[in-house]
């Protein structure tokens, strides 16, 4: 059974910068696009960054320019490197693969305050 460990958010005010890290057990990083997913109260989950196995990336519009998404299979570790963060970025953030294909992590809280 896979597991997926989101750690790294926090409080911090717009503008700052916060680094998000999901730990994957297995061989499943190695083997799957892996993606950031955030959700905020009432809203439904999105997706706002996904990494390859080439490590090729995408990122939502939302997003595009301030998060930067990586990956280390040695260290079974996806990364989401944060930065001009915006009020609107507050949510819960998580990480699967791209398919969504594993059970949920607890994620990890990011607020930003104006």
């Amino acid at each position: 059974q896979v597991h997926l460990v989101e750690s790294g958010g926090g409080d911090v005010q717009a503008g700052g910068s916060l680094r998000l890290s999901c730990v994957v057990s297995g061989s499943a990083i190695r083997l799957n696009a892996m993606a950031w997913y955030r959700q905020a109260p009432g809203k439904e989950r999105e997706r706002v960054a996904l990494i390859s196995t080439d490590s090729s990336t995408n990122y939502g519009d939302s997003v595009k320019g301030r998060f930067t998404i990586s990956r280390d299979n040695a260290q079974n570790t996806v990364w989401l490197q944060m930065s001009s963060l915006k009020p609107e970025d507050t949510a819960i953030y998580y990480c699967n693969t791209l398919s969504q294909r594993f059970l949920w992590g607890q994620g990890t809280q990011v607020t930003v305050s104006s």
